[in-house]
């Protein structure tokens, strides 16, 4: 069985390794700039202005009808189309999925504080404190409460998502693996996939399942 073991060839491994490390900076590059972008648009969501919750809605919207595959191609083909700007694969990849990652971050943080009740309002300013003592001593705390759990989920799924990027030439934890599988298919014609893949499993289990305890973590202790 050793014998064929692909992951035992020399170099297998660190490039495995590689991979992943492309995938998780990509992932949390887009998640640092979709953090404080979603929190923003967010708080722009709860406006009393019709024509910015529109504007806003339409955004969220396009992102969520959107496939994420579509943006990608988009966004790398189209601006040397209509910009002239050359992106990357790398590039391309984190400004679509920070563009992504605001608009579902915008709608959480929105959910969040819409889902304070009134009378924690009315309270506050029985006890005399101004609209913006409230906002920060009393709705703010609950809502990062609330919004911590499923800001957390979110950050999953977008380094899952990022296997996408192999389709645009990024070579991330997927592309190398193919990369691999493809060298080796002769040497190793039945198993070296299931290795390989088996190995890719493994890695994304392992970059991901930490953050999903600690959502569960963060999910019962906003429920005490």
């Amino acid at each position: 069985m050793l014998a064929d073991n692909i992951l035992l060839q020399e170099g297998v491994i660190p490039r495995l390794l590689g991979g992943l490390w492309v995938t998780v900076e990509i992932g949390f590059l887009s998640v640092a700039l979709s953090i404080p972008l979603g929190v923003f648009v967010g708080l722009l969501m709860t406006s009393r202005s019709k024509v910015i919750r529109a504007i806003l809605r339409m955004y969220l919207e396009v992102v969520r009808v959107m496939p994420q595959l579509v943006l990608l191609y988009v966004v790398f083909f189209g601006t040397a189309a209509w910009f002239g700007a050359n992106l990357d694969g790398f590039e391309a990849s984190v400004a679509v999925f920070t563009f992504w990652g605001a608009a579902e971050m915008g709608d959480l943080v929105r959910g969040a504080l819409t889902s304070i009740p009134s009378s924690q309002y009315d309270s506050a300013f029985v006890l005399g404190l101004s609209r913006r003592q409230t906002f920060l001593r009393v709705v703010l705390p609950q809502a990062i409460r609330r919004l911590l759990p499923p800001a957390i989920n979110l950050i999953t799924r977008m380094i899952k998502t990022t296997a996408l990027c192999n389709l645009i030439g990024v070579v991330e934890l997927i592309r190398v693996g193919s990369q691999i599988t493809d060298f080796y298919r002769f040497k190793f014609p039945t198993t070296g996939a299931l290795w390989i893949y088996g190995a890719i499993f493994f890695l994304y289990f392992a970059a991901c399942f930490p953050l999903s305890l600690l959502a569960r973590r963060l999910e019962r202790s906003a429920q005490k």
